[in-house]
């Protein structure tokens, strides 16, 4: 039964670039995810920047409550809970929880006698540390364990990420260097340990003074360079079929690709104070999940979002396109619960 289980979080797995245990790579803001991105660089009032970048974590989101709900594919749902809070010289902290459902199943016998529902789920709490060094430079960590139960099947992990963040004195531009998922399993399901997908990468963001808009970039996966795979339907040799020749990708073509699918790039334009929009493009999306038909429009590899604000309530959207007819929803809400102690 628990081939059910592990097919849908393959398969998603297999989109983003994850290995095991996706609650830890999915990030569940509606601007990050709008953006395209992992996690940000920015320098702003927004919670859910700390709560993906730790090392952006720091008094400004003391008090701060943030919800997430993502719903994804097949009955699959992701939500989280976050909430800040300051310790003097100790720095700031961030807590909270993740959830990956997976949905409900059937589930039967090896004679395929029915058995009944079960269902599957990752639980993951977070604790994040953020200290500033100084005016522009400051560092920061998260710790998760995860909790993993897929029917009878119970499994444990840990993971760490570790972050350092440069700011501009005028904030215009931020740049974040981070190493992801530094961890292990500690309980396994039938005793194979399986790797944590480690992953090196890093952010930046620069908006021109007095322009309306924000540039994001990004780089994953840096610690391995050769991100491609053979793709059946998109092969990278191919064969004349009178003479017999096999012609491949040009290096220039090869190296441009691989590079590309490192990349990520977004923009977030500001309209008056409460309102933003925003797009952003992952070309590796686009690569690996690219329709065969060349009479459907490939929005793969595209997001895009809104965010506003209400009487102090951060509200956001955004919808990220993985393949045709597909995308995962995002909304989050923020607020600071000092607006309501006073």
């Amino acid at each position: 039964m628990l081939w059910a289980v592990l097919l849908p979080m393959g398969a998603f797995a297999q989109v983003a670039g994850m290995n095991t245990l996706s609650v830890l790579d999915l990030s569940a803001s509606a601007r990050t995810s709008a953006l395209g991105m992992n996690y940000l660089a920015v320098w702003d009032r927004d919670f859910n920047v700390a709560t993906d970048n730790p090392s952006l974590i720091d008094k400004r989101f003391a008090n701060n409550l943030t919800f997430n709900y993502v719903g994804l594919f097949s009955g699959s749902n992701f939500a989280s809970i976050s909430y800040g809070f300051e310790k003097g010289r100790l720095g700031a902290f961030v807590v909270g929880m993740r959830c990956n459902s997976y949905g409900r199943f059937e589930g039967y016998d090896e004679a395929e006698q029915y058995e009944g529902r079960f269902s599957a789920a990752d639980y993951a709490l977070n604790v994040a540390w953020g200290l500033p060094i100084d005016s522009n430079f400051s560092v920061g960590a998260s710790l998760s364990p995860v909790l993993s139960s897929y029917e009878q099947y119970t499994g444990l992990a840990i993971a760490m990420n570790v972050a350092g963040s440069y700011v501009s004195d005028s904030k215009q531009f931020a740049a974040t260097v981070m190493a992801r998922n530094i961890g292990a399993q500690i309980l396994t399901f039938d005793g194979t340990t399986e790797s944590i997908h480690f992953e090196l990468g890093a952010a930046m963001s620069y908006k021109l003074e007095n322009a309306p808009f924000r540039l994001y970039f990004s780089a994953n996966e840096l610690q391995k360079w050769d991100l491609r795979y053979e793709d059946p339907l998109y092969p990278t040799t191919s064969e004349d079929l009178f003479t017999g020749e096999v012609a491949t990708q040009s290096p220039i073509a090869a190296f441009a690709d691989n590079l590309f699918r490192h990349l990520n790039a977004g923009i977030e334009l500001s309209l008056g104070k409460a309102f933003f929009a925003r797009l952003g493009y992952s070309y590796r999306k686009a690569a690996e999940t690219r329709s065969v038909s060349l009479t459907s429009l490939n929005t793969s590899g595209f997001s895009f979002g809104v965010g506003f604000r209400v009487k102090g309530i951060d509200i956001a959207y955004s919808r990220n396109n993985y393949y045709l007819g597909k995308a995962p929803n995002f909304i989050s809400i923020t607020t600071s619960l000092d607006r309501f102690l006073k």
